[in-house]
């Protein structure tokens, strides 16, 4: 496993990353969720991630708890905070109160004294943002949140907050948690561009655009009977035929490689440097042995010019 700095800070976080989504829904089973953990530690995964929102606060207690068998110095534990935990009109948001109340909430279901990084799940036009950016520095002030990220924010939102932070000298963002993808690529415009110039760093969720990268689901064929697209109605809004036939041409250029299609498409985000890590679901170890092993991998010029070549047809 290779590691990068998470933005401007320090902070070495591993090229791959797990996350707890899929638990959302129940569409995991719990011991599947636990054995993933572990192979990820075990393969080298330092930086896990999670949020209050998922199974109302499930998925925070499963990833605590696994995560309680090792060293608490020995990974980068994430969760996130704006989504809605309750009926009461402060159940949701990026005000003082929810920040506060959900973050020590947090802490409680994990079983720590402290996460390495603290998300504004999403931007809040309800509350200012001068309220929200000095909740976040109190918080790292206590000791409770060393680094604070965004997902799904905008430059020009993420540019305000740092603004914020260096006009009161607060705590300034280092990561932001966009969604990237080689189908899904808006954060190459701005996003990117703005975080290598302020030193915020990219940790990208759904790398794999929630399973159409891994080669499973192919033009003509019905989907496997154990996929996520099979429990829900998620397949007829994702798998649509002119990706499954980009997917079949970059699986030509992965057998090339001797590597799988879903070690390409990561190895493809992580050529990026801004990048620092690329979040993986699993629902089974297996899957987090494959994903791993993207990590290091070096896409030679011609390789990237064949996969821009297909993602442009």
């Amino acid at each position: 496993m290779k590691y990068r700095n998470l933005g401007n800070s320090g902070l070495k976080v591993s090229e791959i990353s797990l996350g707890s989504w899929m638990t959302y829904g129940g569409y995991v089973e719990n011991d599947k969720s636990v054995q993933s953990i572990e192979k990820a530690y075990d393969l080298g995964v330092n930086f896990f991630d999670t949020a209050n929102v998922y199974e109302k606060g499930e998925a925070e207690k499963v990833m605590g708890k696994t995560l309680s068998a090792y060293s608490r110095d020995s990974y980068v534990l994430a969760t996130k905070v704006y989504g809605n935990m309750g009926d009461g009109p402060n159940d949701k948001g990026l005000s003082r109160k929810h920040i506060f109340e959900q973050c020590h909430a947090s802490l409680k279901r994990l079983g720590v004294d402290y996460v390495d990084v603290y998300y504004c799940h999403r931007f809040d036009p309800n509350t200012p943002l001068e309220e929200t950016i000095r909740a976040l520095d109190d918080l790292v002030t206590q000791g409770k949140v060393l680094y604070v990220g965004v997902s799904e924010w905008t430059a020009a939102q993420m540019v305000e907050a740092l603004s914020i932070a260096d006009k009161y000298l607060l705590d300034r963002i280092i990561v932001n948690q966009p969604v990237y993808n080689m189908f899904n690529r808006y954060i190459e415009k701005e996003i990117i561009p703005m975080g290598t110039a302020k030193g915020i760093g990219q940790v990208v969720f759904s790398p794999l655009a929630q399973g159409v990268l891994t080669g499973k689901y192919r033009k003509g064929e019905d989907v496997p009977a154990d996929s996520r697209a099979a429990s829900k109605s998620w397949g007829e809004k994702q798998l649509k035929d002119s990706q499954l036939a980009k997917v079949d041409l970059l699986v030509g250029v992965a057998k090339e490689l001797d590597i799988q299609v879903s070690q390409l498409a990561l190895a493809w985000i992580l050529r990026e440097p801004n990048v620092a890590s690329a979040l993986i679901g699993a629902s089974r170890p297996e899957q987090v042995s494959e994903n791993c092993a993207a990590s290091g991998l070096e896409l030679a010029p011609e390789v990237l010019a064949a996969v821009e070549a297909i993602l442009d047809i």
